[in-house]
């Protein structure tokens, strides 16, 4: 069985956010990157219990630059066996959706997993993208995921309920809090991710569908007002006027 990752670097939770060139460009001076915790967490984790349980290999991927490689080399860590770096710098979901895809489909994957979003763009795109590329299924947000053969079956959260499907391999599934517990790289993970093959791969000819026209922090947070609780009618104005509630 062959496992497909995709990996993704984000700012920290902790980073201080800013931006340059005119808000058009986040400000990474300073800033500590990591896996993003979907990937790591729940894609990653899921995808090395599977090899730990049915046997086969856990390959990586990422899209990005050369500062990227300490990310792959934590996932490697964890116990990844092969890693692959499109050398490409996009923020483009379809342009990235499409560089995973062209290298699936050399491997001819098993499962491909991705984490459910990215905490940085939140966009909930790549898997479904990579799907539709590779013509495979895919199934998102998925809290539970269980293999008996070559048949997949699924949990994943719904509006007032969950949903189980069962699918057939090759399968493309974003993966979300349930799917795993995290682990942490032990030692012996660290040192061996030194040798472990991270190969570094050019990009093919692919669309950028859309560009970034500007970043735009959100709203300094309103003082608190405080209102004594015997004069209800100025809380009632308040909430009536300034914080348009009622």
């Amino acid at each position: 069985m062959k496992i497909l990752v995709c990996i993704s670097k984000t700012p920290d939770t902790t980073a201080k956010i800013a931006f340059t060139d005119n808000n058009t460009k986040f400000n990474d001076a300073g800033v500590t990157f990591i896996i993003n915790p979907y990937d790591e967490w729940y894609a990653l984790v899921r995808a090395l219990e599977l090899k730990e349980k049915l046997g086969g290999t856990v390959h990586l991927i990422t899209v990005g630059g050369a500062d990227a490689e300490p990310i792959i080399r934590k996932a490697l860590a964890l116990g990844g066996d092969e890693a692959f770096r499109v050398n490409a710098d996009s923020q483009d979901s379809f342009y990235i959706a499409s560089q995973i895809a062209e290298h699936a489909k050399a491997e001819h994957y098993d499962i491909i997993f991705t984490g459910k979003e990215t905490i940085d763009y939140n966009g909930s795109s790549i898997g479904g993208m990579v799907a539709e590329l590779l013509d495979l299924p895919y199934v998102s947000v998925a809290a539970k995921f269980e293999l008996e053969g070559t048949t997949a079956t699924i949990n994943r959260e719904v509006e007032g309920g969950e949903e189980i499907d069962s699918v057939s391999l090759p399968v493309v599934v974003s993966c979300q809090k349930g799917m795993a517990e995290a682990r942490i790289p032990n030692m012996r993970g660290i040192m061996a991710a030194r040798t472990k093959p991270l190969k570094v791969v050019e990009p093919v000819a692919a669309d950028t569908l859309t560009s970034i026209a500007g970043f735009e922090l959100p709203p300094a947070k309103a003082g608190v007002k405080l209102v004594s609780p015997d004069n209800v009618e100025e809380l009632v104005k308040l909430l009536h006027e300034e914080a348009k509630v009622i």
